[in-house]
This record gives structure tokens, sequence and C-alpha cells, in this order.
């Protein structure tokens, strides 16, 4: 089994991770020889795709071996055009909903589509007090948002209404924040493990832990909102769902109709579902199986960045900006890490991952691990650097 990653960074590194786990084999192309998840893969390919040009010529040479499945990991709607091309071509299952994402990609749009179906969502400005949170309409996750207190503050970086036109602008809510993977085709969806998400100063996510602390009642809401509106978008595919718990209540923030990163690895951590395995499933036709452990494992995914003397815990945007990135197993006590780090390196980057049967346990290894990096760090400043 190959299956050819469309694109290397942080989506891609999640789909090769995962698709490593379900013991496939993995090609990632990409324009970027440097991509984060090319270290990752067994194959790669430099190509940048276009409309004139939608297959890596490599896969056109003879003996090349077959493609059994395309996933885009990309955000780029020429790129995933030209994907769908391919797939067309050679009759190469994609493992894509273009017509899902193109709405999902949307915050104006879902958020339209949201007060149709008459789900909870944050008021919209001007309909609201402050502080307001104003979100590029087709920007991915974080990117671009900001936070206003007042009008003379949004006044000054929108000064007319049509500034506004591509953005969306809600009342900003305090509380945790939960994300939910929808999974399935029409008449057949499974709602995944929520997981608990925490954002940094930059409203990135830093930090997800499962199982949810959310309670057994608000865990039901959240999983019939979330296959409601995959029954409503014909999904095929899988959907990212993300909520705010406010005054104990969800409002829903976005949607995404591709494969997340983060979110993904730690439900596989904590229960043994594997969402590139299941939707590789979807796409070629074969049975889908969500057998679970019997009991959730408790699992901390997180991002960090060491440099200097430095242990700073920072939104999954750090991750992107450095490559290739490896799989280390039992990194400072971790299970596992995809990280930057090289000997006598001063600045790296990690995804620290830690599973236990209990929090307690998994925060105190968690504790020691940093401990172990900071002991680590300071001893090769003064020239003692010890191994891992």
């Amino acid at each position: 089994m190959l299956i050819a990653v469309i694109g290397g960074k942080l989506q891609g590194v999640e789909a090769v991770y995962l698709a490593k786990k379900a013991g496939w084999k993995t090609l990632v192309i990409d324009k970027n020889r440097a991509a984060p998840a090319i270290g990752l893969c067994d194959r790669f390919i430099k190509f940048e795709f276009t409309p004139e040009h939608p297959i890596p010529s490599q896969c056109l040479e003879p003996g090349y071996p077959e493609i059994d499945l395309i996933l885009p990991a990309i955000e780029d709607m020429d790129v995933l055009m030209a994907a769908k091309k391919w797939a067309r071509i050679k009759q190469i299952p994609l493992a894509f909903d273009p017509d899902a994402y193109t709405l999902s990609s949307s915050k104006q749009k879902s958020d339209i589509l949201f007060k149709t179906m008459g789900l909870p969502t944050p008021k919209s400005w001007p309909d609201c007090q402050f502080p307001v949170v104003v979100k590029p309409d087709q920007a991915s996750g974080s990117q671009g948002v900001e936070m206003f207190r007042d009008f003379k503050s949004l006044f000054l970086k929108f000064p007319s209404r049509s500034k506004l036109k591509s953005f969306i602008v809600q009342e900003y809510m305090d509380g945790p924040s939960y994300s939910i993977e929808v999974i399935g085709s029409p008449g057949k969806y499974k709602a995944l493990q929520v997981t608990d998400l925490k954002m940094d100063d930059g409203y990135d996510c830093k930090r997800v832990t499962a199982p949810t602390q959310l309670s057994p009642g608000l865990i039901k809401k959240f999983e019939r909102m979330a296959i409601a509106i995959a029954e409503k978008i014909c999904l095929t595919g899988i959907m990212d769902v993300e909520v705010i718990r406010h005054e104990n209540k969800l409002k829903l923030l976005e949607i995404d109709a591709r494969l997340p990163s983060q979110t993904p690895m730690t439900v596989y951590w904590s229960t043994g579902i594997n969402m590139v395995e299941k939707l590789g499933s979807l796409f070629l036709n074969t049975r889908i199986s969500y057998s679970e452990k019997k009991k959730d494992c408790f699992v901390i995914v997180e991002h960090i960045r060491v440099s200097g003397s430095k242990l700073d815990v920072l939104g999954e945007h750090i991750m992107g900006k450095e490559g290739p990135l490896t799989l280390q197993t039992g990194f400072f006590g971790a299970n596992e890490a995809i990280t930057s780090f090289l000997p006598g390196k001063n600045q790296w980057v990690s995804t620290m991952i830690f599973c236990g049967n209990r929090k307690d346990e998994v925060m105190t290894r968690k504790k020691e691990s940093y401990e172990k990096i900071l002991e680590f760090i300071r001893g090769n400043m003064n020239g003692q650097g010890k191994r891992m």
C-alpha cells in the first residue's frame, strides 16, 4: 500500500505519521526540499502542481511503484484541483471532498450554514458587544486572527466596513476549546473522540489532550452537532469541528473538511483509532472498523521550542518552520517525539507525545521530561552535553 501525500507541512506530517502507524508506505510531494514531513516518509518528490502539469513526472516513469491512494494535506485550491485532475486521469482514489472543503474553508459560508441550521454560534458584530474577534474568511486556523477590545482599535485597523468584507467579526468568548472529527459518507457517519485544545497568546493550538474533560451530556451534544453538519453538507471524507464552552454551553467556531493536524495523533494514542487508516478504508471501499481500547489512555500532545537555555510551549506554527523532522522514540522520556533536534543544535522544535493510564502519571512524566531537556541544554552550554 503506497499513499501519496500532497503537501509536506503540518497536515502532511500528520498524514505520514499515521499512515506509517497503519503500516503503509508513504510518498510526500512538495515544492520545498526541506518540508517538515520529508524526514518521516519513504519517498519524496519535489514537484509544483499546476493545471498544465497535474502529475509528477517521476510517477509516470516505467517501474515507479503504483500509488494506491492520494491524500491532499494542503489548503492551496490550485494544488487541490490539480490533485483532483491527477486522480481522475490515473483512476486513483482521492481521499478528499472538494465540495465540502470549499464550504468549510470559508468562515463566512460556514457561519451562515450554522445559523441556517439553528446551531449555537458566537454573536456577530455589530449585534454584539466588545471585545470582538476578527478572523480572515479564507485563512486556516489561527492565521490572521485578532482581538479588539473597543470600537476605536477596530476602526484604526479597519476604517471602513468595506475593509471587513473578507473577514468575519464575532463576539470574543472566554472558555476552553474542544475539537471532534467526523468521518464517513452520507447515511453513515461516525463521530470520534473529543479532544481538549489549549491555545497560545496568538490563538494557535499549543496542546491537545484526551480524553476530554467535557461532561457526558455536552459530549453527546457535540457529537450530534458534528454529525448534523456532516449530513447537511453531504460529507464524504473527514471533517474537524471546533467549539468553545462558554457559560457551560458549546458555541461553534469553525469546521474544516480536510485531515487536521494534532488531534488525529492524540486520538490515535488515546483510543487506537487511526483516522488516516479509516479514511483510506472509506475511499478504497473496504470495511471500516472503529474498535477502541477498553479504556481511553490519557494523552498530551504539545509543541516545544528550545532556544539557547529556554524551553517554551508554543503554538503548532513553530513545527512548520523547521524541517525535515524525524520521529524519535523515548525522546527525553516522551513516548514519541516528532522533532528537528540534532546533536549540537542550540535551537530546535519538537511535538512531544506523552501517554499513560492516569492523568497524574502523564503530567509527572512530562514535567520530568522537560527537566531532562533543560539539564541537557544547560550541560551543552557548559560543554558537558549528556545523552538523551
